[in-house]
């Protein structure tokens, strides 16, 4: 069983910068890409930032240049740098890793709000 556990989700006023981990354990054979999503209330969940075993990223247009995302693969943890932050980046904020050979596996979210 494998299991994700995100941390360093809060309030934080617009401007300001938050940095998200994300711990992967377990009985994990590999593990490929793995990223973050979020979902604001009202609004699906989009994708933020992938980065996979090589380290080749992707972000969603409306963080580029605020977010970076890295990973640290000996520790199975991936972590989101957020800088410049504004209200329109309030939402519960989810860790994915695709493990191999199960799939893709979540954490349970973390919240972030941005206050202006």
């Amino acid at each position: 069983q494998v299991q994700l556990e995100e941390s360093g989700g809060g309030l934080v006023q617009a401007g300001r910068s938050l940095r998200l981990s994300c711990v992967a354990s377990g009985s994990i054979f590999s593990i490929s890409a793995m990223g973050w999503y979020r979902q604001a209330p009202g609004k699906q969940r989009e994708l933020v930032a992938s980065i996979t075993s090589g380290g080749s990223t992707n972000y969603v247009d409306s963080v580029k240049g605020r977010f970076t995302i890295s990973r640290d693969n000996a520790k199975n943890t991936v972590f989101l740098q957020m800088n410049s932050l504004k209200p329109e980046d309030t939402a519960v904020y989810y860790c994915y890793a695709n493990v191999g050979p199960i799939g893709r596996v979540w954490g349970r979210g973390t919240l972030v709000t941005v206050s202006s």
